[in-house]
């Protein structure tokens, strides 16, 4: 078997258990898949079955009463963590884009999420005026701005809390040189690598890289 084939029965390997364990992904609720469907329907991109598993382990273990998320979409992951929250929690997401932002705050009202506040705006901006602590922040806003995102996210987070990271190795395409990564896509590959390389250098956070959906990073601030 040449090196080419051993490549290609790994990658055939990764995918058949990728398929079985997201069949071992407890169900959602009904409003929840109604909403999933609508968003893959609409082209609109939201967590995978991994992440949200991961999310709902998260939840349990850290059982957080401050949430920020940056990256809102149409607000799917937001009521995935205020649903399975297991006590009263606080949940604040930023969005960019108004369209989506318009869509996210009617979802919300739809399932009656009052805990839920979205800010509309630059995530950037709107990082530097927020006070912490927030216990778990779940990042999946736009992957070339992570790096400017992280010293606020720092800042934020108190010791023992927690940041997931979302869509870290882009279809594996952060594992290739930059000279193979097509031009247009070369500065958020550069910036996504600065970022993973950046969070697991740190030394105040523990971190570590997952499979996971597109690759999720989970990091946790040490108590020092």
């Amino acid at each position: 078997m040449t090196d080419l084939d051993k490549l290609a029965a790994q990658r055939e390997i990764g995918e058949r258990i990728g398929v079985f364990a997201e069949a071992m992904h407890a169900s959602e609720t009904q409003e929840l898949r109604e909403l999933e469907r609508q968003a893959l329907e609409e082209g609109v991109p939201i967590i995978r079955p991994h992440t949200r598993g991961l999310i709902q382990c998260i939840l349990e273990m850290a059982a957080p009463e401050r949430i920020l998320e940056i990256g809102t979409a149409v607000g799917y992951s937001a009521l995935v963590m205020h649903t399975y929250a297991p006590g009263p929690c606080k949940i604040v997401t930023i969005e960019k884009d108004h369209a989506r932002a318009a869509q996210a705050r009617d979802n919300f009202a739809r399932f009656g999420a009052e805990g839920i506040t979205l800010m509309e705006g630059d995530a950037a901006d709107i990082l530097q005026e927020l006070d912490g602590p927030f216990d778990f922040i779940f990042l999946d806003a736009a992957k070339g701005q992570y790096i400017r995102y992280l010293p606020d996210i720092i800042r934020l987070l108190p010791p023992g809390g927690v940041l997931l990271t979302d869509n870290v190795l882009k279809e594996g395409e952060i594992l290739e040189s930059k000279f193979v990564v097509k031009r247009r896509d070369r500065t958020i590959h550069k910036r996504m690598r600065e970022y993973l390389t950046a969070i697991s250098r740190d030394p105040r956070l523990r971190t570590v890289l997952m499979e996971t959906g597109d690759g999720a990073a989970l990091s946790v601030k040490r108590r020092i």
